[in-house]
């Protein structure tokens, strides 16, 4: 079924959906989404871009400016970007995963995140909602494995963790499903590149 912004996604499909600010892209979010394509035997990988993060104090970018920068990034055939969020008016991961599997029933969602996202998962509106909606998959980030590892949310769903040499699974995995993999690192970060005068809002 397409989507408004021209995605087009089709039952069957595992899809792994990416959200976060993107403030602002860069190619940490390209090798991340192409070591997850591969690690768990996705379809596709879909950039959730978000009008903001409500645990951020600051708003980010201009969303439009934000998506145009993640387009001209994204060098891959099977990473899509789209503003699902912002057309639905959610800010809130779990209702956008719901609405996302109304929107398009028979697709095989995958929640991805770095290990920094899932040190923090706990603090996240209806964390557990979203463990039980889709498989999740986690992605090592420099100096968040062990954080990742040792978080509330691994610590509760710990009986619900597919083993790292099972990752290609996932997609096909009934939530509650969790898979931590460690990939080669990037430095890159979009907070670094603000510190540094890269980007500015």
């Amino acid at each position: 079924m397409r989507w408004k912004d021209g995605m087009v996604l089709r039952p069957g499909m595992r899809v792994g959906v990416l959200g976060g600010s993107f403030d602002p892209p860069h190619v940490g979010h390209l090798h991340l989404s192409r070591e997850a394509l591969k690690r768990f035997g996705l379809d596709r990988v879909v950039w959730l871009v978000s009008p903001g993060n409500p645990l951020k104090r600051d708003a980010p970018a201009p969303i439009d400016r934000r998506i145009a920068v993640a387009r001209a990034l994204v060098d891959h055939p099977r990473i899509l970007v789209s503003d699902f969020e912002r057309r639905v008016g959610s800010r809130y991961t779990a209702r956008t995963l719901a609405l996302m599997q109304g929107h398009w029933p028979g697709v095989r969602f995958v929640w991805l995140m770095g290990a920094d996202n899932l040190a923090s998962l706990h603090l996240w509106q209806d964390w557990k909602t979203l463990m039980d909606r889709v498989p999740v998959g986690v992605l090592a980030r420099p100096t968040a494995r062990l954080p990742a590892c040792n978080s509330v949310a691994a610590e509760v769903y710990q009986s619900a963790r597919l083993p790292a040499h099972s990752s290609r699974l996932l997609g096909s995995s009934a939530a509650p499903c969790w898979c931590f993999i460690n990939i080669p690192m990037k430095p890159h970060s979009s907070s670094a590149i603000r510190a540094s005068g890269g980007w500015q809002r």
